[in-house]
């Protein structure tokens, strides 16, 4: 798939939503629950308003997952009213997972880490106050940790996904 075809189907916020949902649970999802959960997070009510949730079943089965399916990217059986992700996700989704939930992009976010680590480090051979107080080993561990923490987020944030590759 092309990357302008990959910006075409993340143009609309139904179609990412559709993505978003079904990234955060293994399996299949009906229609209607889906289309509750995309309605929940556009009018911010729980449960949300029947014509909302009439309104986003309506665009997703006429319009929107026949896309995502048309491109792989989910598998929607029409006559079932059921949809679960497809082997076109996992590129799709690479486009959504640009930007960290700090609003930076996540290189930015690794590379902020590297910095300061390198500079805590550095500061603590130079003997700045405060830095050598603590062992010299310990600062490059806590921040291997800060970046095990944040890569195991990223991960478990795509657990489904990932998972779905090779369960299916």
């Amino acid at each position: 798939m092309s990357s302008e075809e990959i910006f075409d189907l993340l143009r609309n916020e139904r179609r990412r939503g559709v993505i978003r949902e079904l990234c955060s649970r293994a399996g299949q999802l009906t229609v209607r629950g889906l289309s509750e959960r995309i309605a929940e997070q556009e009018t911010g009510e729980s449960p949300p308003p029947r014509c909302a949730r009439d309104s986003v079943y309506n665009s997703l089965i006429q319009t929107h997952l026949p896309k995502l399916d048309e491109y792989e990217v989910v598998e929607y059986d029409a006559g079932r009213k059921t949809v679960a992700l497809d082997d076109g996700a996992e590129a799709v989704t690479l486009y959504l997972e640009v930007v960290s939930p700090y609003g930076i992009t996540w290189m930015s976010y690794y590379r902020s880490i590297a910095v300061v680590s390198m500079l805590v480090v550095l500061a603590g051979e130079l003997g700045a106050p405060g830095i050598v107080a603590i062992p010299d080993v310990l600062w490059p561990v806590l921040f291997l940790v800060v970046v095990a923490v944040s890569m195991a987020r990223q991960f478990w944030r795509r657990r489904w996904l990932l998972l779905n590759r090779y369960l299916t």
